[in-house]
């Protein structure tokens, strides 16, 4: 539904006091949309967003996406739930709930409205991967009634909904596999491993790897995934995913504790601790379709992106956020 009395674009963006969320605000800000944020705050934060404060496009509604919203927009994208495996295993079924319901009431709006609406999945879809790299057309290999399951199989039933009104409605759709990504914003606690490392780092704590830390991911510089989200989004109509974003150059864990502590200037030593439950052994995307159809690849090296990302951390010690134990 385009406005005919205005040219830019009305943006909805659950999830938008999140990490992602606010880098995505920002950016279509950027590009002179108006753009509407909501969320609940259970893990975004407003501090995310203070900097808007005032800003005459932007808009900030507190809602938690469980519940149907009704407002008037062009475009949305639902980025709305806990995305680390401490925020969503605090609450499992609220974590399902924010997966399941929050998608049924986004395409529900969006077939009101008759708009474009993008669907922010994850790579846990394909979960303890048999297939190296990753590419769409897998399927995945995750335990459905597991500790991580709730955040799993939330984002595959999302995917299937999409899908399903995509195909039932005609309803244009876009679905976005995101692959591990870091930045400034990223939450000091979400328990994620870049974020554990660079504070472990900062604090001079030890470095705590999970297993023997051979295990490997892939690290995706926010401001790339970001343009890849655009990207998809403005892309033609018949391109509705899924679609990996991610960084494909891989590191072992071991391999980014000591970028970590070197890039820190930490005193830092690594140590070894029991494997969670599920955890994958590997994860890096295949970004073929990314590379074809949206003309994007990541261009932030994880060397470059670990000093202004650390930069941020050591900001949010030096305000009291983030306290010596």
């Amino acid at each position: 539904m385009t406005r005919l009395y205005d040219s830019r674009k009305r943006i909805l963006v659950t999830g938008g006091a999140g990490f992602l969320g606010s880098h995505l605000i920002d950016r279509l800000l950027g590009e002179g949309h108006e753009v509407l944020c909501v969320d609940n705050l259970f893990t975004g934060t407003k501090r995310n967003i203070d900097h808007l404060h005032g800003h005459p496009r932007f808009e900030f509604l507190r809602h938690d996406v469980c519940f149907p919203l009704y407002v008037e927009v062009d475009e949305i994208y639902n980025l709305a739930c806990p995305a680390s495996p401490i925020h969503y295993q605090h609450d499992p079924v609220q974590t399902t709930k924010t997966s399941v319901h929050g998608a049924i009431n986004m395409l529900g709006l969006a077939k009101r409205l008759k708009c474009k609406v993008l669907q922010a999945s994850t790579s846990e879809v394909y979960g303890d991967p048999a297939v190296h790299p990753q590419t769409e057309d897998y399927w995945g290999n995750v335990n459905p009634i597991g500790l991580r399951s709730c955040y799993d199989e939330g984002k595959r039933c999302a995917e299937t909904l999409f899908f399903d009104y995509h195909r039932q409605h005609g309803l244009k759709i876009k679905v976005m596999r995101i692959f591990n990504t870091y930045g400034p914003r990223m939450h000091p606690n979400d328990g994620r491993v870049v974020s554990n490392f660079i504070v472990q780092a900062l604090l001079n704590r030890s470095i705590s790897i999970y297993g023997d830390g051979k295990q490997t991911r892939s690290f995706c510089y926010v401001d790339d995934l970001i343009d890849g989200m655009i990207r998809l989004m403005n892309s033609d109509d018949s391109v509705i995913g899924p679609i990996n974003i991610g960084n494909p150059a891989e590191f072992t864990i071991r391999e980014l504790g000591e970028k970590t502590i070197d890039k820190a200037g930490s005193n830092s030593e690594l140590t070894f601790h029991p494997l969670p439950s599920d955890d994958p052994r590997q994860r890096r995307p295949d970004i073929a379709k990314a590379s074809e159809l949206l003309r994007w690849e990541a261009k932030v090296a994880l060397d470059d992106g670990l000093v202004p990302t650390i930069a941020y951390f050591k900001d949010l010690v030096g305000t009291g956020a983030i306290r010596e134990a």
